[in-house]
């Protein structure tokens, strides 16, 4: 069987493309590890209109309810793509188990973001551990935070959330920022927040509740561990796509670069939401993207 479209991924803007393709009556197969993606990791999302606070897992429930009212979807999960290939005018999707013929892929399988590595920080991913400033900063109001990181990305974060929190320690692992001085320079002259230099984060420690009450760190120079009492722990130390190896133009972040309809250097090949060079990675930006890319998929089968 040759699918019209196979969409690589289990996120917003994989569902989203799958729903418009679907409704332009194209044979869609879904390739996922599972349906939801990083969403089902958000313990609250409360910026997406029309649902006002929704729990991460309730969203990726409502999606999946979405999509599974679409008789020409087929969702695989389980299913990891490790291969693209070119077969005649077709694409070969191959995944663990098997392969797919598609007249066009779209890739959106997402990026994760970069974790410390530390003891107790998957426990408390969802529970004071978060990866999304933007997301997850209005939760944090008149409490006490810790950013981790020293680049740009870091000191958006301190910036956004020295206008909510009680008061935000920046903690890098540098002997200062990495991040423009500009940016650096203006996020210090906030009263409420302090820079910590040369110092890691060793361990997380929880209340009885299950949520993050304060963060051991090693300072590096001194070796000395320090404890300090945040109740929020942002982690702003980059991310990387969940990339599909092809050989397709990325960026020097390696993200793949797409045009305004969403196509990627190879014609066929499209990609769409946080894997891509789009700005903001943001859950409703990624079901704009792929609602946009499913519309401009069924135009290129059309010509």
């Amino acid at each position: 069987m040759i699918y019209d479209l196979i969409i690589i991924g289990g996120g917003p803007a994989a569902l989203s493309a799958g729903i418009y393709s679907a409704r332009k009556e194209l044979k869609t197969l879904i390739l996922c590890k599972e349906i939801g993606g990083q969403v089902k990791e958000a313990w609250e999302i409360e910026n997406y209109l029309g649902l006002g606070k929704i729990k991460g897992t309730d969203f990726a429930k409502k999606m999946r309810e979405h999509i599974s009212l679409f008789e020409n979807i087929l969702v695989k999960e389980n299913a990891l793509v490790n291969k693209i290939d070119k077969e005649n005018e077709n694409f070969k999707v191959a995944t663990n188990a098997e392969s797919f013929l598609g007249k066009t892929v779209l890739i959106a399988s997402g990026s994760k973001p970069k974790r410390l590595g530390v003891q107790n920080e998957g426990k408390f991913v969802g529970k004071g551990v978060s990866y999304c400033a933007t997301c997850d900063a209005p939760m944090f109001k008149d409490k006490n935070v810790v950013v981790v990181g020293g680049g740009n990305a870091a000191l958006d974060a301190t910036n956004e959330l020295s206008m909510i929190a009680k008061f935000v320690y920046i903690l890098d692992i540098g002997k200062e920022f990495i991040a423009d001085k500009f940016l650096s320079e203006k996020v210090l002259k906030n009263k409420n927040v302090k820079e910590i230099h040369n110092s890691k984060i060793v361990e997380f420690i929880g209340n009885e509740k299950g949520f993050v009450k304060e963060i051991i760190y090693e300072d590096l120079n001194s070796k000395k561990k320090n404890k300090l009492e945040v109740e929020g722990v942002f982690v702003e130390i980059g991310s990387m796509p969940a990339l599909v190896k092809q050989a397709i133009k990325l960026n020097e972040k390696s993200e793949i670069v797409v045009d305004e309809k969403n196509m990627t250097t190879e014609p066929g090949i499209f990609a769409a939401g946080d894997v891509t060079n789009t700005k903001y990675k943001q859950i409703a930006i990624s079901v704009g993207e792929g609602a946009k890319a499913g519309l401009a998929i069924y135009e290129y089968l059309n010509r």
